[in-house]
């Protein structure tokens, strides 16, 4: 992906993100490239997967609930629309 120097001002974050995922990203002056964005630390494979996610970084047993308390809360929310 190439991008001038003003866009690359409103589209930053965006093309930071898209470095780290392991795109290519290079900056332009005038249409020439002049500087390629890369990451620092270069993760091997961007996380996308939720549960893969949470097996990595299990939350705490404060905050963790069953199958049964969740469908609990959520008749619980729906009694309370009527």
């Amino acid at each position: 992906m190439q991008v001038n120097i003003l866009e690359s001002k409103n589209r930053l974050s965006e093309l930071v993100r898209r470095a780290q995922q392991g795109e290519e990203v290079y900056i332009a002056n005038r249409g020439m490239p002049v500087v390629r964005l890369t990451p620092v630390n270069p993760s091997p494979e961007p996380t996308r997967n939720v549960v893969e996610w949470l097996k990595r970084n299990p939350l705490p047993d404060t905050v963790r609930r069953s199958a049964a308390e969740i469908d609990a809360g959520i008749t619980q929310e729906r009694e309370g629309w009527d």
